[in-house]
């Protein structure tokens, strides 16, 4: 199927209009017109190779909302019409220890990128969904709730689930304590999801210009990490902080806040962290962790318990040639809080 969309030519290149081939159906492939595609962080580190892995020409994109034209043969949980969504990933194994328990993001052969990655039959480039087609094997689709704005739901298919993931690893519920560090676009999803089940919330922040903004997203405080006095207070009251940051930053100020068993679990930061003190980990059986996406279970019961709860992400919508400048907007964190791109702006190449 011959499509187009937008591509990173090299490092340093604007993305710009780019015509390529989907694959041809395969019998358990859905096959889908793309409405909307968020705009995440790792879309710009790939486009620049910022973290080594890209190969070139690389279409992103891969918070993805579409609707069904086409299914293969084999395809029983979607039909022609349905609207449905992508995310992170778009296959694996399916026969590991990790796959089999609905971990696929965690598979020991190692997933496959929706963009920047290798299909594991043809072993071509896979590209995401910065294009008007996308054609995609049935078990890594989710389905959309009728109850969600379409035009809103693209960032939880990477924001949404990549903070949702560690909320439910930690057991969050009512009477949790939840501190999320950064008010971006991952923190803005930490807050809303981590308010949507029931615990109590904090946002740590450098700037007391932020607690109108948290509150509003579902916090019930603002703790100001330049106030020593505050964060001395604050010392062993979390259970679990959520650390949003994306570059490399000292964790110093924050692990004292955990209290005994609690964690501290980094989403944002891919690559090297300050060094630390390992002190409060060793006097309070604290932890710092990781998380990366959920598995295509979990993500489903994201989407399903956002309908519930009535959480969407913050989005601003784009036309697809805006993309460079909210990249550059992007890096200078001037968004509120997701950018989401309406693809039927991708106009058709001119022949």
């Amino acid at each position: 199927m011959k499509t187009f969309g937008y591509a990173a030519q090299s490092t340093t290149s604007p993305l710009a209009p780019f015509t390529f081939e989907r694959r041809a159906l395969r019998a358990n492939d859905v096959a889908m017109d793309i409405l909307y595609c968020g705009v995440c962080h790792s879309d710009l580190h790939t486009a620049r190779n910022d973290w080594g892995w890209t190969t070139y020409p690389v279409v992103p994109g891969h918070e993805i909302v579409g609707r069904v034209t086409q299914v293969g043969p084999d395809v029983t949980r979607y039909k022609v019409g349905d609207h449905v969504a992508v995310g992170c990933m778009v296959d694996s194994c399916m026969h590991c220890d990790q796959c089999r328990k609905g971990e696929e993001q965690l598979c020991r052969e190692g997933m496959t990128g929706t963009y920047s990655g290798v299909d594991r039959i043809t072993k071509e480039p896979t590209h995401g969904g910065y294009s008007k087609h996308l054609v995609v094997r049935e078990e890594f689709v989710l389905r959309v709730p009728d109850a969600l704005d379409l035009s809103r739901v693209a960032p939880l298919l990477c924001a949404g689930i990549t903070t949702y993931s560690p909320l439910r690893t930690w057991n969050v519920g009512p009477g949790s304590r939840v501190a999320v560090i950064g008010l971006g676009g991952l923190g803005h999803m930490a807050v809303k999801l981590a308010a949507g089940l029931g615990a109590d919330v904090t946002v740590i922040s450098r700037s007391p210009d932020k607690k109108a903004d948290a509150l509003s997203l579902g916090a019930d405080h603002l703790l100001l990490s330049t106030d020593d006095k505050a964060m001395a207070g604050a010392a062993s009251h979390f259970d679990l902080i959520i650390d949003t940051v994306p570059v490399k930053h000292d964790l110093n100020a924050y692990l004292p806040l955990l209290d005994v068993d609690g964690t501290l679990v980094i989403v944002g930061q891919v690559g090297p962290m300050a060094e630390y003190n390992t002190v409060p980990l060793l006097l309070g059986r604290r932890r710092v962790a990781g998380s990366p996406i959920g598995g295509i279970r979990e993500t489903q019961e994201m989407l399903d318990f956002c309908a519930k709860k009535n959480i969407l992400p913050e989005c601003e919508m784009i036309r697809m040639d805006e993309i460079n400048g909210a990249y550059d907007r992007m890096e200078r964190s001037d968004v509120r809080y997701r950018f989401v791109i309406d693809m039927a702006s991708l106009d058709t190449p001119k022949a």
